[in-house]
């Protein structure tokens, strides 16, 4: 029972002007500050009287308990002499009359509003009707009116002024009661916004609620604390806060509170407040506050079921018929719908809760904790946020005592959790019976709040009307008489005492559980896909590991632990391993206890540290099971090896593990009085709770006293355990306080403990010590203090006496010092143990003259983003690997066996040349099998392989890092000599061989002279200039910048360039000028026809170009080469001019020259931009002096002139420069069809939108490079300057000059888009340039590093956007621009004009362009010797900086690895593809090429220039220096070598087209990966060094066979992707077939000649044979290789034959080749008899000329036969002198010989009897003789013959 309100009082003037009673009630204290909550927004005076007003504030008092503060006010006149009295200043309120409030108040911990209301509205109608009805009566009355609290009763009260109210208490108390509120609440706010306050109330948010309305305020907030039923908030609740406490809102707690709209503006800078305005419906979000909503499906799903509460109609709003009513329910109604909602989404929320229940003590109360992480793990939610929050939420800790208790009175929710689970679930995805559901939950809420609608029988006084507006002489509100109120409460306080006790039977009952969490999950629970079979696996391992089936359980490991990582599987094989222990206590020998271990291991890596599963949990008491012996009385527990894994350190972990052992133990403890089978905990503690109240007080004493002992043993038990697992084996190292995983490798551990747990450790105990104290001090401390928290926290939960947890307190250092104790022992044993057998390290093979830097370091070899290898895309996964990495002085390589057992007898190499290594970065890697997270490196190479090692953790991190160092040094080399090219071998041979020293000197003075020479050279030229200072070397484009032609006076060395070389040149010089002219390009510039070294005088006037020795000394442009192609007519001292004017001082220079159309190709780096201003003079500017630039952009121009003036076709035009002249020579028809074609490359390449008219548009053009440079042509010799003179224009005119704009220029200019802007256009010229655009070299560099990772990813990702397309297509490796610029150039030479390539500085791109037009246009460059030849020209000679691309040495390493080279034989690649039939080496070749020009193995991609490569020393050694075979210095050597051994380099498909010019497709569709990007063989590494794959094999061959008795082997083998070469495994046919000739000569104990050989002769015996008449040039060759794939991969080595004994070996060392048999299935070309050359005269019995048919629609042929008695068989040559027989008739397959008829195509004029027929078993030969005669001759001897047999 309960007063209604316990106390009444009037304020006033802000202060409470009576209160009664005035002494506290003993059971309820008077609430302070109550007068802030009556005049929320303060107190002031009003010039008009306001309306009564009535609101409902809650106070919360000091013990937490909530008071209904209802405060009714109304408004009292004052006069001014009153208004003076209570302010001092009068001029506040200026009308005659004002009002200032008077608040009646009541205070009542019960909450019925509308009966507050009611009371107050009549004490203030008795005071203003001034009814007979003293008021003091009315007060006692409501001071002494008592109710009962609940039960569902109904009273009837009345405060004794004729007044009658009637009040239903609710049946259940612990449901809220809320009238309409809730409804209300959604209505102003909506779904959503409900939704967001819900979850944030329960995952504690601070909440402020706005209104102008305080009763709004009031139910808002009882709205939602409603909604959170069965969760009870907390926190700050205040409905209504004053506006003088608004500071209280800047708490850090949580709060629900709200305040009037008055303040919207203070609330304004509260940073994480979420703010829900009542009036305008909106929910205000912070950006820095994230609000966890309720889990999927759930949220929807709630949604759903509110909005067909809240709108009804919203579902029918569609239908063609709706229903006639579907008004929503009345507001109370609704109300209660909405709440039940609620409720059946708690119930789902918090389903089989009670199953997570521990019960730690049931006397004398009962002691509960949840387990948190098992009720997550078995709803499979551990990663939603929302649960994990509310769950570690106060409002759950509430609920969990509240409800925890097994015996005690059950609710609604009870009843739902327990019983309706079932129907939720079944019901959950259908809302129709959602809302059956929620519609009976509802009527039961209503039910409980008004158990008797029907009744209203109230009868209340309301203020009369005239007492209203009459409010003028209204009296003030009365004092009232203390004492006659006080009498009122004690006359009732007397009467209560005096009346029997009430006595309220309380309904206790056992909670019912529901049903177990179990079976709820399986449905949303992933369960793993064919988990029974894992299961299987896990079984059998098991099984196999104790039955000592140790080979079995090695196989099964790696299944076993991909299968551990379900959860199904684990919890198996804590069950399986349970069934091993006996006894507590299983004994396993060495390797079992390690796969256990290793299992146990991979089990615990993936729980969390909450071990939601349990998994832990059930490990642990099996870790203190399984042990080993390691010596006399010396045992190791399994745990000593399982310490690693984060969730030994978690506190929740333990406590949960030890409150399960207790509540189990608490159990027997009762179980064994009363036999009970499978009774829960909770079940028994309810009955104990039962049966408390009837024990007798010893056997209560007992039993508390049994159950504090058992909690006491636990906590000793656990403290060991807990020593156990945090103890390391090595007691050094501290586990604890290690804050991090990653922590160093060489320790012995690696837990994972959080910071916040490390620095809470030291808080624990002993303070002051805090954590330095631990550092320094020994693990022991800082485990006693981990397990001392430990105890304290559980042993005061679960009410162990303070004396017990004194004695633990003492006891804890003593387990942890004995256990420390035995640890030691074990430590010391477990070091003697033999380490576990890790795989022998493989040694590898090893280059002559490769040394190692750095020997084996035992690493692994980690899977990279490649899915190949490890078994994703099918086949057994062959990484990761373990093995051993090795750094020699040339290469880095990995040799090692795959980790997975199944292919554990393979051997994995990956290896690349350190001079290749782009990247290198430092990573920490988690290795599968066993759990430490080691330090690895990342290494990435330019040849498209990358390394992912992780060292063992037996390399110390020390010799890691100097590892690293050596690596950096061989990678970067302080000078190009410190290469391996160059150190290759050095270290014998400083003492061997001197001879080869001393030539070495020789050639190393004479290039020391040469370039002394060259510098005294320059030196000389300079004796005439005047305050001139010689130029430093480095600034190789300056050396005469700056200097007019007027003041130079060169010296006569320079004049003597006309003289022949040979006088020029001193003799010591000589020998190193005769080295220039061997060079390459000379060759090439002979075989060209553009030019000797002879003398001028007898050099004829015709030829246009001269070899130039200018650049000789290397003075005029350093990276040219000595010689230069320049015409014939421009002079040396001009070239000394003009080469100023280009970048780098490379000036045009001729390099091809078409042999049909006569165009020239030449080459030059780009203007500089002083000579771009010359060349756009204004030809008509006034020039009184001729200026320099002027001078010298006349020099250029006339040079240009002189190349125009070279070509054939402008000679002839210079008499008749008419339109039709020049259309008659330049173009014949071909020419004018291509015309068109020509224009859209331009636009292809210029990628200009505008058209100007003409055949392709000029966009950006120089124009004229001078204005007068007219068409006439001017004769080249005369020096004189043309800016002023006309030169007469023999049919000039404008006309003309249009026309002429719309033909061929002479020759074109393909320069940079970014240097030609501005510059006039010119209609008269004999030049244009075609501005494009290239990627500069920092484009190419930064698309080589996309490309890199686009091949060989680091890590493999599911990214979309991460796709090997997408990144390949990110990368922009820009092949087709090249290639479109070289098919523009050679399709200009093809027509008739010449081009200059100038772009950049004439060294990357331009050298890319030109050497690909000259291999699109002259097939040599596609043979062998050519393309050897292209490289060492263009590339070599004309100075491609190949050591600053590749970053060879420490100064280049900033620049970056620029791969220019690389982008070229890519081009070359792609055109091999289109044509494959045009290249006489096949892609293998390229390859090689692409390898070895970054691998630094060979000298020739080294240094930048020929003037680098003479001063050191090397450009002419390679020729004399054959001392040293093995060490090739030259990679062309190398290959020709290596192509006599063996047709790898070779294209079988070649077969070229006469004069052929390619033109390739260029747009990107047809572009396609080279896959030597792509391809890697695990096997044996690169196949690209090929003394490495011979030595393999003879590594294999030696060691002897075993004599085998297993058996036939099979032939088949298996060929695996990016493991097997597949050209080794699978070779094509025809190096198949020359491969079985080998072994099949080997066999026969021949000789056998060169492969070529046998190659030339196979193809020109079947050329003759097979020449058709109608296509000449379609050549055998194709027919040869018509069975090949048309893309072929590289050749390899091939494997033994299993069939033949010996081994087929093509490597170098062992010349093989063999002569072949003609491919199968054509049987007109007969065998081959190439062993037999028959001699002896006796074996030709008989010999002559037949003619004889050839198979089907060939022509008949005349032979020359020979029937060989002997032999028994008639050969066939082409002529009697032929050695070479082309086929044999076997005699014995002969089966008849008649005469025959003439058939078609037989030779004509013969007589009919000449033909006969020769029958065999295969076929029928037709033969004709010359006559009858000799027919019959034939016939008879053969005749003779066969019967002879």
């Amino acid at each position: 029972m309960m007063n209604i309100s316990h106390h009444f009082l009037t304020i006033g003037q802000g202060r409470i002007l009576q209160r009664f009673p005035e002494k506290d009630w003993e059971d309820s204290p008077f609430p302070q500050g109550i007068e802030l909550f009556c005049q929320p927004s303060g107190w002031q005076l009003v010039p008009e009287r306001q309306p009564a007003s009535f609101f409902v504030a809650v106070l919360t008092d000091i013990n937490s308990e909530r008071h209904s503060c209802a405060c009714f006010t109304f408004w009292e006149g004052l006069d001014n002499s009153q208004v003076r009295q209570m302010s001092p200043e009068p001029a506040v309120v200026q009308s005659a009359q004002v009002f200032a409030p008077k608040s009646l108040v009541l205070v009542s911990r019960l909450d019925y509003t509308e009966v507050f209301r009611n009371c107050l509205g009549l004490i203030y109608t008795v005071h203003v009707d001034g009814l007979p009805v003293p008021l003091e009566t009315v007060i006692g009355n409501l001071l002494t009116c008592v109710i009962p609290i609940a039960g569902g009763s109904q009273r009837t009260i009345t405060l004794g002024a004729g007044d009658r109210q009637v009040i239903q208490t609710p049946i259940d108390d612990s449901l809220p009661i809320s009238g309409s509120s809730v409804a209300q609440l959604f209505r102003q706010l909506g779904i959503v916004n409900v939704l967001y306050l819900f979850c944030a109330a329960l995952t504690e948010h601070k909440i402020l609620f706005l209104s102008s309305s305080y009763q709004r305020l009031t139910d808002a907030c009882r709205g939602l604390l409603a909604i959170m039923f069965p969760l009870k908030y907390s926190f700050t609740f205040v409905p209504i806060l004053p506006g003088k406490l608004l500071e209280v809102l800047s708490t850090p707690t949580p709060f629900i509170i709200g305040v009037n709209s008055f303040f919207r503006s203070e609330t304004q800078e509260l940073l994480d407040v979420i703010i829900a305005d009542l009036d305008g419906g909106t929910v205000t979000i912070p950006e820095c506050v994230h609000i966890s909503l309720l889990p999927e499906p759930i949220l929807q799903q709630t949604q759903t079921a509110l909005s067909m509460v809240l709108d009804p109609e919203l579902e029918i709003a569609d239908h063609a018929f709706p229903p006639l009513s579907t008004q929503p329910s009345a507001l109370k109604i609704q109300d209660k719908e909405i709440r039940a909602v609620f409720l059946w989404l708690f119930a789902r929320l918090f389903q089989g809760y009670r199953w997570c229940l521990h019960i730690i003590r049931i006397h004398p109360e009962p002691v509960i904790r949840f387990h948190k992480a098992a009720f997550l793990g078995q709803r499979a939610l551990t990663e939603d946020d929302f649960l994990m929050k509310v769950l570690d939420g106060m409002a759950f800790a509430g609920f969990v005592s509240e409800r925890g208790p097994p015996y005690r009175a059950t609710d609604l929710f009870d009843d739902l959790v327990a019983n309706h689970v079932e129907r939720i679930r079944q019901e959950e995805a259908c809302p129709q019976k959602v809302m059956n559901h929620v519609k009976e939950l509802a009527e039961q809420l209503f039910k409980n709040e008004n158990p008797y609608p029907a009744v209203a029988m109230h009868k209340v006084t309301r203020p009369s009307e005239n007492s209203q507006n009459n409010a003028h002489n209204q009296k003030p509100f009365p004092g009232l008489d203390d004492v006659a109120v006080q009498l009122f409460i004690d006359h009732a306080a007397a009467k209560l005492k005096t009346a029997p006790p009430v006595v309220k039977a309380e309904l206790k009952s056992m909670v019912p559980s529901g049903p177990p969490l179990g079976d709820t999950v399986d449905r949303n629970g992933n369960v793993m896909a064919n988990s029974a079979r894992r299961l299987e696996v896990v079984r059998n391992c098991i099984t196999y590991i104790f039955e000592n089936k140790m080979l079995e359980a090695k196989k099964l490991m790696p299944a076993v632990l991909r299968a551990l990582k379900g959860r199904a599987a684990r919890i198996c094989l804590t069950q399986e391993l349970n069934q091993h222990v006996l006894q507590n206590r299983a004994v396993l020998d060495d390797q079992q206890f390690d796969y256990i271990v290793r299992m146990m291991n991979c089990t615990l890596q993936d729980c969390s540290h909450i071990d939601e599963h349990g998994i832990a949990a059930a490990l642990l008491p099996l870790v203190t099971a399984f042990c080993r012996k390691l010596g006399a009385g010396i045992t190791q527990f399994a745990y000593s090896c399982v310490q690693e894994h984060m969730v030994w350190t978690t506190m929740q972990f333990w406590e949960s593990m030890f409150y399960s052992d207790v509540q189990s133990h608490i159990r027997a403890l009762y179980l064994e009085t009363e036999e009970g089978g499978e009774i829960s905990a909770l079940d028994l503690a309810s009955e104990q709770n039962r049966l408390w109240p009837t024990l007798s007080k010893e056997m209560q004493a007992e039993r508390v006293q049994k159950e504090e002992s058992t909690v006491f043993s636990q906590a000793i038990h656990y403290a060991n355990r807990m020593s156990y697992l945090l103890l390391p084996l090595d007691t050094s190292k501290n586990r604890l306080l290690r804050s991090s995983g990653l922590g160093d490798v060489e320790s012995v551990s690696n837990s994972y403990v959080t910071n916040s747990i490390a620095g809470s450790m030291a808080e624990s105990y002993d303070t002051e010590s805090g954590f330095e104290d631990a550092e320094s001090s020994d693990v022991a401390n800082s485990v006693v203090r981990f397990i001392n928290r430990f105890v304290d926290k559980v042993c005061n939960e679960s009410g162990v006496t303070n004396e017990h947890l004194k004695a633990l307190h003492t006891m804890i250092p003593d387990i942890v010092q004995m256990h420390i104790e035995t640890l030691d022992a074990v430590h010391r044993e477990s070091k003697r143990l033999p380490p576990i057998q890790k795989p022998k390290l493989l040694r590898p093979t090893l280059l002559p003259g490769e040394e190692l830097v750095m020997d084996a370091m035992r690493v692994h070899l980690i899977p990279d983003g490649r899915e190949e290898a490890t078994g994703l895309m099918g086949g057994p996964p062959l990484l990761p690997a373990e093995g051993a990495i090795f750094l020699t002085t040339y290469r880095l390589i990995f040799k090692g066996t795959p980790t997975d057992p199944l292919v554990g007898e393979q051997v994995v190499t990956r290896s690349f040349p350190i001079a290749s290594l782009t990247k290198e970065k430092r990573i920490s890697v988690t290795l599968p099998m066993d759990q430490f997270v080691q330090e690895g490196l990342q290494l990435r190479s330019s040849t498209f392989q990358l390394m992912k090692i992780a060292f063992d953790e037996e390399v110390a991190s020390d010799l890691a890092e100097v590892f690293r160092k050596h690596m950096h040094k061989l990678r970067y080399p302080q000078h190009v000599q410190g290469t391996f090219a160059f150190t290759v071998g050095q270290c014998g041979k400083l003492v061997v061989e001197h001879k080869t020293k001393d030539k070495n000197q020789s050639l190393r003075t004479l290039s020391k002279n040469l370039v002394k020479s060259a510098k005294k050279t320059i030196g000389r030229q300079y004796v005439t200039r005047k305050k001139y200072s010689p130029p430093t070397w480095e600034n190789r484009s300056s050396l005469q910048s700056e200097l007019d032609e007027d003041e130079i006076s060169v010296s006569e060395e320079v004049d003597q360039s006309s003289l022949t070389l040979s006088s020029t040149i001193r003799s010591s010089d000589r020998q190193t000028m005769s080295n220039v002219v061997e060079r390459a390009c000379c060759r090439d510039y002979q075989r060209l026809g553009l030019g000797t070294l002879s003398n001028s005088l007898t050099r004829s006037k015709n030829e246009p170009f001269r070899i130039s020795t200018v650049n000789r000394m290397y003075t005029v442009c350093r990276s040219y080469p000595g010689l230069l192609i320049v015409p014939q007519s421009i002079p040396d001292t001009t070239i000394h001019r003009i080469c100023r004017c280009y970048r780098q001082n490379r000036f045009p220079v001729v390099c091809w020259r078409n042999s049909r159309t006569k165009a020239v190709l030449l080459r030059s780096a780009g203007l500089h931009a002083k000579g771009v201003v010359g060349f756009f003079k204004s030809p008509n500017a006034p020039t009184a002096v001729p200026s320099q630039a002027d001078s010298t952009s006349l020099e250029q121009e006339k040079y240009l002139q002189a190349i125009i003036s070279s070509m054939p076709s402008y000679s002839e035009n210079s008499g008749r420069n008419t339109l039709s002249g020049f259309t008659s020579t330049h173009m014949n028809s071909s020419d004018k069809l291509r015309q068109p074609k020509i224009g859209a490359l331009m636009k292809q390449v210029m990628g200009t939108k505008e058209d100007v008219p003409g055949t392709f548009s000029r966009g950006g053009k120089w124009g004229s490079i001078r204005g007068s440079g007219r068409l006439s042509a001017y004769n080249p010799d005369v020096g004189t300057r043309l800016a002023g003179k006309e030169s007469p224009q023999p049919n000039g005119g404008p006309s003309e000059a249009l026309f002429l704009r719309q033909q061929k220029a002479y020759l074109y200019i393909i320069g940079d888009k970014a240097q030609l802007k501005g510059g006039k256009q010119d209609s008269f010229q004999q030049w244009e340039v075609v501005p494009i655009e290239v990627c500069d070299v920092r484009q190419v560099k930064n698309s080589f590093k996309k490309l890199m990772k686009a091949c060989v990813p680091s890590s493999s990702t599911s990214d979309p956007n991460m796709s090997f397309q997408r990144c390949l297509e990110d990368s922009e490796w820009m092949l087709h621009r090249v290639l479109q610029v070289s098919v523009l150039v050679v399709e200009l030479l093809d027509t008739g004009s010449s081009v200059m390539v100038s772009l950049e500085d004439g060294w990357d791109v331009t050298t890319q362009v030109v050497s690909l037009v000259q291999l699109l246009s002259d097939p040599y460059y596609r043979t062998f010797d050519g393309f050897r030849l292209l490289v060492e020209k263009e590339w070599l000679s004309f100075g491609h900086r190949f050591s600053h691309r590749g970053a060879q040495t420490l100064g280049s390493q900033s620049s970056g690895f620029t791969p220019v080279f690389l982008q070229f034989l890519d081009c070359v690649h792609q055109i091999h593809l289109q044509f494959p039939m045009e290249f006489e080496f096949s892609q293998y070749y390229l390859k090689f090429l692409a390898y070895h020009y970054v691998s630094n193995r060979f000298r020739t991609f080294l240094l930048d220039s020929d003037y680098e490569r003479i001063e050191l020393g090397v450009l002419y050694e390679e020729k004399g220096d054959r001392k040293t075979p093995q060490v090739c210095k030259s990679v062309w050597d190398y290959i020709d070598r290596l192509n006599k051994k063996t047709p790898i380099f070779y294209n079988y498909m070649f077969s070229p087209e006469d004069e052929e010019v390619l033109r390739p497709y260029t747009f990107i569709s047809n572009l396609k990966v080279w896959d030597f990007y792509m391809e890697e063989t695990l096997s044996e590494g690169p196949s690209y060094d090929w003394e490495l794959r011979g030595r393999q094999e003879r590594v294999a061959e030696e060691t002897p066979e075993k004599p085998d008795t297993s058996g036939p082997k099979s032939q088949r083998r298996i060929v695996w992707p990016c493991y097997d070469s597949l050209s080794k495994a699978v070779p094509d046919a025809i190096t198949k077939l020359l491969q079985d000739l080998q072994s099949l000569e080997a066999e026969l104990g021949q000789t056998s000649e060169k492969w070529k050989d046998t190659w030339d002769k196979i193809k020109t015996t079947q050329r003759t044979e097979t020449k058709l008449e109608s296509k000449p040039s379609f050549s055998s060759s194709l027919l040869m290789s018509s069975n090949l794939s048309h893309q072929r991969r590289s050749q390899g080595v091939y494997l033994q034959e299993s069939g033949v004994g010996s081994s087929i070996n093509l490597a170098l060392d062992c010349e093989a080749s063999a002569t072949s048999t003609p491919v199968a299935g054509r049987t007109s070309t007969s065998t081959l008899y190439s062993q037999f050359q028959s001699t002896e005269s006796e074996n030709r019995s008989f010999e002559g000329i037949l003619f004889k048919k050839g198979a089907l629609l060939k022509p008949w042929k005349p032979r020359w036969f020979v029937l060989d008695k002997t032999k028994h068989q008639l050969r066939y040559y082409e002529t009697r002198q032929d050695k070479e027989c082309k086929g044999v008739i076997e005699l014995a397959d002969v089966e008849s010989v008649i005469p025959g008829t003439p058939t078609m195509g037989a030779p004509k004029n013969i007589e009919e009897k000449a033909f006969f027929d020769l029958k065999t078993t295969k076929r029928v030969y037709n033969f004709c003789a010359q006559d009858s005669l000799n027919a019959q001759l034939w016939m008879d001897s053969v005749q003779s013959c066969l019967s002879d047999a």
